[in-house]
C-alpha cells in the first residue's frame, strides 16, 4: 500500500493550523494511498506546540509524527528533520499556512500513477486554477530566481520557489540539504537535477497567497540569499 508523506514545518502558526490539518485530514488520495503526516515546530514563540497537541488528540484517524526544534533554525532545516523522519513511498512539502490547498496533491501524483514522474513540482504560474492576485514584485522576483535556476540545472522549470514539491523519498532523501531558510528551495532544485536519469515533471496549481499581515514571512532578503544559492549549488555545483 502507497504512502505519502506529507512534511509540513511550522512557525508561529497556532491561530491557524487546525484549518491546514483539517484539509490535509479530509483529501482524499488515489485508491490504496494512505497519509503520513509529520509536522516540525520551528521553535515557534506562541501556541503552535498546543494548538498542533490539542488538534491531534481530536482527530486519531489522522496519524502525525510530532517534532520540535530547540531553537528556530529556519524553514530550511524543519524540512530537513521532517524528510529525514518520512519513511512512506513519497514526500511532499506542505507550509502550515493557507496559500496551498492539499486537493491538489492528486494533481501532483497524476504523473507518478501514469510511472512517468519521480519529481513533481506544482506551478503557480501555469493552468487555469485560481491565483490571488498580490505582490507584483514578489511575482517577477519568483520568475527571475526560476530563470536563473533554470540556466544553471538546464531544466526549464516555471516556479522554482513553489511549495509544492513531490519526490521519491529514497531520492530527497539521499541528497546533502544544508541551507536552513528559504534556500532549500534552489539548493534542493539544483541537487535533485543532478541525480542521473531523474524524472522531473510540473503541475499547474492553484495559489491563495497571504499578505503580511495575514502572516507571509519571506522577503526581500530571502530572494538575495536564493540568488546565492543558485549560483552556490547550480554554477558551482557545491556539495
Amino acid at each position: 500500500m502507497p504512502v505519502l508523506s506529507i512534511v509540513i514545518p511550522a512557525y508561529n502558526e497556532g491561530p491557524t493550523i487546525h484549518f491546514i490539518l483539517d484539509k490535509v485530514l479530509n483529501v482524499q488520495l488515489p485508491n490504496g494511498w494512505t497519509k503520513e503526516v509529520i509536522i516540525v515546530n520551528d521553535c515557534s514563540k506562541d501556541d503552535t506546540e498546543a494548538a498542533i497537541q490539542a488538534w491531534a488528540a481530536g482527530h486519531p484517524a489522522l496519524p502525525i509524527r510530532y517534532h520540535a526544534h530547540t531553537v528556530n533554525q529556519g524553514k530550511g532545516a524543519a524540512l530537513h528533520t521532517g524528510i529525514a523522519q518520512a519513511t512512506g513511498d513519497y514526500v511532499i512539502i506542505q507550509d502550515a499556512d493557507l496559500e496551498y490547498d492539499p486537493e491538489e496533491y492528486n494533481l501532483l501524483l497524476q504523473p507518478v500513477l501514469a510511472g512517468q514522474a519521480d519529481v513533481v513540482y506544482g506551478s503557480r504560474f501555469m493552468g487555469g486554477n485560481p491565483h490571488r492576485i498580490l505582490f507584483f514584485w514578489h511575482s517577477l522576483g519568483n520568475k527571475f530566481l526560476t530563470f536563473l535556476s533554470n540556466m544553471f540545472t538546464n531544466l526549464n522549470l516555471t516556479d522554482m520557489e513553489t511549495c509544492y514539491k513531490l519526490f521519491k523519498r529514497e531520492m530527497v532523501q539521499s541528497l546533502h540539504l544544508t541551507e536552513k531558510r528559504f534556500g532549500f528551495e534552489p539548493e534542493v532544485t539544483a541537487k535533485i537535477s543532478r541525480i542521473p536519469k531523474v524524472r522531473i515533471y510540473e503541475v499547474g496549481i492553484s495559489y491563495y497567497g497571504r499578505t503580511f499581515e495575514e502572516g507571509k514571512k519571506i522577503g526581500w532578503k530571502d530572494g538575495f540569499r536564493a540568488i546565492y544559492c543558485i549560483l552556490k549549488y547550480g554554477a558551482f555545483k557545491a556539495k
